[in-house]
């Protein structure tokens, strides 16, 4: 496995999330019309835009323990069984955790 390529491809993803994330926030913070029905559309709106914040949260978490993985020497490294984490795995999900037959336990 090749350390330095899945810290780019993460660092990479890293970067992107945080872009999206500042234009959620952004998008969240902007002045709401005052009309009732287009303020339902927008408060509509806002609770897809949170769901993608959190989603993204979550991802910036995963990708942050993985690019501390990568430093400890346990990048992938099943945590559930301790073994090798496919190639194909970790181009799929590059924040892996457990490989593929421990995901489908």
């Amino acid at each position: 496995m090749q350390k330095e390529k899945y810290e780019k491809i993460l660092r990479s993803r890293l970067e992107d999330l945080n872009r999206r994330l500042l234009l959620v926030d952004s998008d969240l913070g902007r002045r709401k019309d005052a009309d009732d029905e287009d303020r339902a559309v927008e408060l509509e709106n806002n609770d897809v835009l949170e769901g993608f914040g959190r989603a993204g949260l979550e991802e910036v978490r995963a990708i942050n323990a993985a690019l501390q993985r990568l430093e400890n020497g346990t990048f992938g490294i099943c945590v559930k069984c301790g073994s090798p984490i496919s190639e194909a795995r970790l181009q799929a999900v590059p924040y892996a955790v457990t490989c593929q037959s421990c995901l489908n336990d």
